[in-house]
């Protein structure tokens, strides 16, 4: 029986980051000792109601042909992308399988996946995602259509992948204060995922003297975890900006922040601090709701 509980989630679609989710998954599955899944979902656009219009404007008499020969054309669409599927989950699987996988469990399920994401959730442990998928793919000012519905549906970590895999030695945590970014230190001092790395723990702002003493009690808890290098810096100017600036300076592989934490009104008046690194920065992105 397969293991559906406490998993490491990989969600493929044959885009050029599907190597790269692959990767970061099978990295994590073995240093928390987690079991793995590959999902791949087949989200049908029933066609047939907008081609059967245009039976209407060649004749009454044609239209039951039309329409039959669309429903094959259909039925014959959907066996390819279930043979296409289940191709990407075979490669897949052969992918973390010579990453020291040893039982990579594959799913392929119909429908949305962000409705599959859902009915998943219980069994997930951490979900591994590209920054943006097959549609999306060739356009690297845009993040994935569903990307934001996943990380606002889920209260699951989302490690969200952007690049080639790079196993992470330098982390950093996005810390201002707030209970997502306290989540992200308890995390990050409990899970043998952070064992043996540095973490960088900074805070963007222009009043420092607020946030030291929070600063100060986060380091020192990371430090007593055991087995992470603590490095704290507070920066000024804009959180986004500084932030990347601060990954490509010290060469961050990971960064792990809170998401969404501000209202959906307030996110579309003035913008999103999680949509604005998703887009910005060129390193993993650990997300925490």
């Amino acid at each position: 029986m397969n293991i559906t509980t406490n998993l490491v989630l990989a969600c493929i679609d044959g885009s050029v980051l599907s190597e790269a989710v692959c990767d970061y998954a099978a990295w994590i599955a073995q240093r928390v000792d987690a079991p793995l899944k590959l999902l791949h979902t087949i989200d049908h656009h029933p066609e047939t109601a907008a081609l059967s219009d245009l039976s209407g404007n060649i004749g009454l008499d044609s239209q039951d042909h039309l329409l039959e020969e669309i429903t094959n054309v259909e039925q014959q669409r959907s066996k390819l992308r279930l043979k296409q599927g289940k191709l990407l989950l075979q490669a897949a699987k052969e992918r973390v399988i010579q990453a020291g996988i040893a039982d990579p469990i594959t799913n392929q399920r119909h429908g949305s996946l962000v409705e599959s994401l859902i009915e998943l959730e219980d069994s997930i442990r951490v979900l591994v995602i590209g920054v943006r998928g097959k549609v999306h793919e060739n356009q690297p000012d845009q993040i994935g259509a569903k990307l934001e519905s996943i990380i606002r549906s889920l209260h699951k970590p989302v490690l969200v992948v952007n690049d080639t895999f790079k196993a992470p030695q330098r982390i950093m945590i996005a810390y201002d204060g707030s209970k997502a970014a306290e989540k992200a230190v308890d995390m990050v001092a409990a899970s043998p995922l952070y064992k043996g790395l540095t973490c960088h723990l900074v805070y963007v702002s222009k009043d420092n003297t607020a946030i030291e003493s929070l600063l100060e009690a986060a380091a020192s808890k990371l430090t007593k975890a055991g087995g992470i290098e603590v490095i704290t810096k507070i920066l000024p100017g804009k959180p986004d900006q500084a932030l990347c600036e601060y990954q490509d300076k010290h060469a961050i592989d990971l960064t792990v922040m809170g998401a969404f934490s501000h209202a959906r009104i307030h996110d579309l008046l003035l913008g999103s601090f999680t949509a604005k690194m998703l887009m910005h920065t060129q390193k993993p992105l650990l997300l925490l709701r």
